[in-house]
């Protein structure tokens, strides 16, 4: 919160009472030091004195606030103007000579001017006071406002997050001859991306990995109605390419302007893989980054068109599914991740990718869904399922 501006933050109604109230209050100076020299300061150079009183206190009001812990850089090349200004009224305008005997005629005037001196300071006291309690009261009530909202909008990003947690694939789910590992790791509470991972006909599996575009509750709304979209769309068929149709449709209409990015995959017990590509990153087989056709996202235009790719996953092979939140990670220095570095880890651990763009600097939702193919010896596939949403 460092960075804020409180200029930007603050209603302008109350910045604008704030600083006339710093205004009333300050020109007092001008009213005292007109009692000091007992009346005897000229009229031209009294109104300035009051004005530019007033004037400078609003001038160093305006200025610590901006600077904040720099607040001398300004606070001190203004007192230095103020000093000079006041010295130069002072030597323009001197003060009226003192009458070497009071009669009383002067007496009078000078009872009426302290008399002025005093009722204006009483004023400009209580104008200020009135401004400074408005704004006490006023800035109260909006900060009590804002705390409200978010502790509402806090709640509906808790119970958002629950949801997520449950449409993540089931964790006890296994899949015989292959072994599955997807770690998911949002950027903020809740995220854009979604995969599922779901059993098809004779033993095989389904996959369906994507990202919305966007972060945060819209994103995760829609992650939401395409999770149950595939869900309902793999009872009726595991054909990846229908999947895509299928998602495209409920998508278009329903994104205002947005799109979300989708690859599904159909892997048989056989090994052998059918998989379409709506526009998201292509997998990595054994580290080598799969080529597949260009098509675009989900849900921009109607009509829209997927082709299938096939291919092979032999005993031992493995195929790595990324999000973007993976070659965007970006490090402090603006450097990004990039896709040579993603290929190089592909052969790593689920876990392990997603920790390796994480510590490199994440700016996006991350998902890595890997699928090892098992050697006829070995035991039957297992599915693990990390979930590194934040905790509620």
């Amino acid at each position: 919160m460092s960075g804020v501006n409180p200029w930007e933050t603050t209603p302008l109604k109350s910045v604008v009472i704030f600083l006339f109230a710093v205004f009333f209050v300050f020109t007092t100076f001008g009213f005292a030091s007109d009692i000091i020299d007992m009346g005897r300061v000229p009229p031209f150079r009294y109104g300035v004195s009051v004005l530019l009183s007033g004037l400078f206190a609003v001038a160093y009001a305006a200025t610590g606030i901006t600077l904040k812990g720099q607040f001398w850089k300004g606070v001190l090349p203004l007192f230095a103007l103020q000093f000079v200004v006041m010295g130069m009224l002072g030597q323009w305008f001197p003060d009226a000579p003192q009458s070497a005997q009071t009669g009383a005629v002067e007496m009078g005037r000078l009872q009426r001017r302290l008399t002025f001196d005093s009722v204006a300071t009483i004023v400009a006291v209580s104008l200020g006071y009135a401004g400074f309690v408005y704004v006490s009261i006023s800035e109260g009530r909006r900060h009590v406002r804002v705390h409200m909202e978010k502790t509402v909008l806090e709640a509906e990003m808790a119970a958002a997050r629950q949801v997520q947690q449950l449409i993540l694939p089931d964790r006890g789910e296994s899949f015989p001859g292959y072994k599955v590992e997807s770690v998911y790791q949002p950027a903020l509470q809740v995220g854009g991306d979604f995969f599922q991972i779901l059993p098809a006909g004779n033993d095989g599996l389904l996959i369906v990995v994507g990202d919305v575009a966007g972060k945060g509750l819209p994103a995760a709304m829609l992650v939401s109605m395409l999770v149950g979209s595939i869900r309902t769309a793999a009872e009726d068929s595991c054909d990846p390419v229908l999947m895509l149709r299928k998602l495209h449709d409920r998508l278009v209409g329903r994104t205002v302007g947005g799109f979300a990015t989708a690859l599904a995959a159909h892997i048989a017990r056989d090994g052998s893989v059918t998989l379409a590509n709506a526009g998201h990153l292509s997998p990595y087989l054994d580290g080598k980054e799969v080529a597949l056709p260009g098509a675009l996202p989900l849900g921009i235009i109607d009509g829209a068109c997927y082709e299938a790719v096939r291919f092979g996953l032999q005993p031992g092979s493995r195929l790595v599914f990324y999000s973007d939140g993976v070659v965007e990670a970006q490090s402090p220095k603006g450097e990004l991740f990039g896709f040579d570095r993603a290929r190089a880890i592909s052969i790593k651990p689920a876990a392990a990718i997603v920790e390796t763009a994480v510590e490199f600097g994440q700016s996006d939702d991350i998902t890595v869904v890997t699928i090892e193919r098992m050697a006829t010896r070995e035991a039957p596939g297992d599915q693990r399922n990390v979930s590194l949403l934040a905790p509620a």
